[in-house]
This record gives C-alpha cells, structure tokens and sequence, in this order.
C-alpha cells in the first residue's frame, strides 16, 4: 500500500503500525508548519484507526522534544526548554504533541506503545537539499563551493550514523522485548562541535575554506542523548561508526552520485 499518511484511507487493520512519516529537515519543515504537524499529529490518529485490538504501534519522535538543553546529556525525563511560537517549533511541538496522545493511549487504554527519540542522523542516500550539516558540508565541499557554517560553530551534535540508528531502531522495535514504556532516547553520545565536522569534510576534499554566517532562530547549542535506558534495553547495541568514518563514507556515497549525474 503507497499512500500520503495524512489521507490514508483502507479498511484493512494492522498487527503492527510504524509512524516514520515527517519532514525532518529544517528548511523543509520551516517551509511546511501545517505539513509537519498535521503529517506528526494527524497521522498518527489515522494510523491508530487502522491497528488491530492488541496491535503494536511505534513512532518515531526526535531529541528536537528536548528543545535547547540546559542540561547535557538529555536523559529521557528531561522536559526540555521548547519555544511553541518559533520558527522550528512546529516541528518541535508536533513530536511532542504526538507523543502526549500516544502516552496518554498507553496510560488510559493500554495501547502497546513503542517511541523512539533519535538523534542527528546522517548518512548516504541523504537527499542534496536536505538542509542539514553533514549534506550540506559534503555537496558544498564536492561542488568546490565554501562550507557554510552557521553561527560560531561550537554548537554541538551527537552525530549517528544511519546504520548504527537503524540498527537500534530495529532492536527496539521487533527483536528486544522488555518493560520498558517510556520514550527510548537513541544515538551517538559522543559530542562533536559542527565546526570540528566542516573542518573535517574540509580535509577530506583538499582544504576547501569555511565561512560563516549569522546563526538561524532557535538553533540548538547541544545535543547529546543519555543512554541509560537504552542500554538497559538493548545492552548489545552501541553506535559503532565514528564520526570520521561516517562522513567520509557520506562523502564518498555524494561523490559517486556527483559522477553518475555528470556522465548522464
């Protein structure tokens, strides 16, 4: 079945529901407010009227719920600091907003619930345009054009990698069970400023130079999650690709697409 989540319509019932669908760049989601949060909040109502009695449903949240952390790292009953009327907040408030039905469906109705928070997930197969530092900083540098920093570029993130996060996704979702009911925080817990990125990716391709511009509204200054719940849930599971490694295999996936579309 291949439908937009927010106009889903069938008369089937589902043993198992996963909530994946959401812009998640920026740009795209500062462009689409009333996108995001009906896509968020809309359709996990319509989702939830397509599962079965009993059936599992999971979503996928975002360490956005957190805000700009006064505290670091961010376990997950940290409430975080989240502006409701700024520019990201419809991104922001939607996950919460979502997760709030959800919980409340699993207090009052017993919904069997799974939500993840992921954090600064990057990797190959990212879209060119997408908006956020690692694409940008690799088809900048292959393109020979300045990386563009934003802000001072201390601000940091705790970058996973797309298999190591997909890898936890799937432990949680389908291969660990466990008593654990709250929202499960997953991610890299190792902290790197953006700048200390651009500098690499910088080094990757030959010294391109680095510029910076104003910082955007409500840009987070960190970002790293507490993974004790995760590790108690998944104690086999950890993020195994360094920053290092992950960018240049980014690198490396954005410049084979580059050669492709150069030879037609």
């Amino acid at each position: 079945m291949k439908s937009d989540v927010e106009t889903l319509q069938t008369s089937e019932k589902f043993d198992e529901i996963y909530h994946l669908a959401s812009p998640a760049s920026p740009p795209w989601y500062m462009q689409e407010p009333k996108r995001t949060i009906s896509a968020n909040l809309l359709g996990a109502f319509r989702l939830l009227d397509l599962l079965k009695k009993g059936g599992r449903f999971g979503f996928t949240s975002s360490s956005e719920v957190y805000g700009d952390p006064l505290i670091s790292p961010q376990p997950e009953s940290y409430k975080g600091q989240v502006d409701c009327t700024g520019p990201r907040s419809s991104y922001d408030e939607s996950k919460r907003c979502t997760e709030s039905l959800l919980f409340e469906m699993q207090r009052t109705q017993g919904l069997n619930l799974k939500v993840i928070r992921p954090f600064n997930i990057y990797g190959p197969r990212t879209r060119a345009d997408d908006g956020r530092a690692v694409s940008n900083f690799v088809t900048q540098a292959l393109s020979g054009r300045p990386i563009t920093v934003f802000g001072d570029g201390l601000q940091s993130r705790s970058w996973g990698y797309v298999d190591d996060i997909v890898d936890g996704f799937a432990r949680y979702f389908w291969i660990n069970e466990t008593d654990y009911k709250g929202p499960l925080n997953i991610g890299n817990d190792r902290e790197i400023s953006v700048l200390e990125v651009a500098q690499y990716v910088s080094s990757l391709v030959g010294g391109v130079p680095i510029v910076f511009k104003p910082s955007p509204p409500q840009d987070p200054t960190n970002r790293r999650p507490d993974l004790t719940n995760a590790n108690y849930v998944m104690p086999e599971w950890s993020c195994k690709v360094s920053y290092e490694q992950g960018v240049a295999m980014t690198l490396d996936w954005f410049r084979e697409k580059m050669k492709a579309r150069a030879a037609g």
